[in-house]
């Protein structure tokens, strides 16, 4: 009697070739799914294709913005991840139009698709916060659940790893400026969580592992100030560099000069989001709806960091280009 061997599942990633979404993709492709990566620009996707077999992982031309294209990105999907967000506003890439209205977008065609879904969020979402980015995510999240009851939404905090633009931007600096700005004195508290292990999450929800119509926030085992956290920095690359505290009004002008830059280092919302502390509520230690909930035990930015910041050690002799 010939065995009938099950098709493999397929999974829809929205913003699968950005920096989260390609190691979503890696852990998923070694589940064995199928994986479509709906990006605006698939061309650029190329790089994802060795992460799994012949065929097993498929670019698709799709942006949130426009629903004909998404429900096209997730036709025959069991399962969507919605990955996409933007950190700064331009053109018609706004906050409301991507992290809010394009995420009921994610979910309307999930639903209508019959498919599963994990939508990406951050530590910080709140309706009431006076920053545009947090409270876009926090009504995306509500889109998604109003549209989809079951999904299952994870918030991570700041998110480090070999291609992040948090720690790799900072120890860029670090090689040319005597100093490093520290905004509001650096007393923002984080909880950094790796790349992988928001991957690893992502993936377990992908199994079915997590609740549905639950918010998971995943930070990482130790809460640091930015300050502390530029100190750790410094020390794994062997520098000495000065770290200057910067008043909250002055990063607020600091912000709003550079904010009108295409790719800006700095934006005045981005200075409103480091006003409030970017770590793991109680009420969801509480309820178990962490990494200790999905049964992982987060890396530290003490393992981590070392196999990756080693470049910046000695000045001229690494180069660092970003991939996200």
């Amino acid at each position: 009697m010939t065995e009938i061997l099950e098709t493999p599942k397929l999974v829809t990633v929205f913003g699968g070739s950005g920096f989260i979404g390609r190691h979503v993709v890696r852990a998923l492709a070694k589940r064995g799914y199928l994986i479509r990566v709906a990006t605006r620009r698939p061309e650029l996707a190329g790089h994802l294709q060795p992460l799994g077999n012949v065929g097993q992982i498929q670019p698709v031309q799709a942006n949130i913005r426009a629903p004909w294209s998404i429900a096209r990105a997730v036709e025959g999907a069991a399962h969507v991840v919605n990955l996409v967000g933007i950190l700064h506003q331009s053109g018609a890439q706004t906050f409301p139009a991507v992290q809010q209205q394009g995420a009921r977008n994610v979910a309307q065609a999930a639903k209508a698709a019959g498919a599963r879904l994990t939508h990406g969020s951050a530590i910080g979402a709140d309706a009431n916060s006076a920053s545009a980015y947090a409270s876009s995510k926090a009504l995306g999240e509500q889109a998604v659940l109003e549209t989809i009851e079951d999904a299952v939404i994870v918030r991570p905090s700041v998110v480090f790893g070999p291609e992040d633009e948090f720690f790799n931007r900072f120890a860029d600096m670090a090689r040319y400026s005597p100093a490093l700005p520290l905004i509001g004195g650096g007393k923002t508290r984080f909880q950094p969580v790796f790349v992988g292990d928001v991957a690893e999450a992502i993936a377990r929800s992908v199994d079915g592992n997590a609740k549905g119509g639950q918010i998971y926030e995943l930070g990482g085992p130790n809460v640091m100030t930015f300050r502390e956290l530029m100190e750790q920095m410094l020390e794994i690359i062997d520098r000495k560099r000065l770290l200057v505290s910067v008043p909250w009004w002055a990063a607020e002008i600091q912000g709003s000069v550079l904010g009108m830059l295409p790719n800006p280092l700095l934006t005045r919302d981005q200075v409103t989001l480091l006003r409030t502390d970017n770590v793991v509520s109680a009420a969801a230690q509480h309820a178990h709806r962490t990494f200790a909930g999905l049964g992982i035990q987060p890396e530290s930015t003490a393992a981590i960091l070392p196999g990756y910041l080693w470049r910046y050690r000695v000045a001229g002799q690494f180069t660092h280009k970003s991939e996200a």
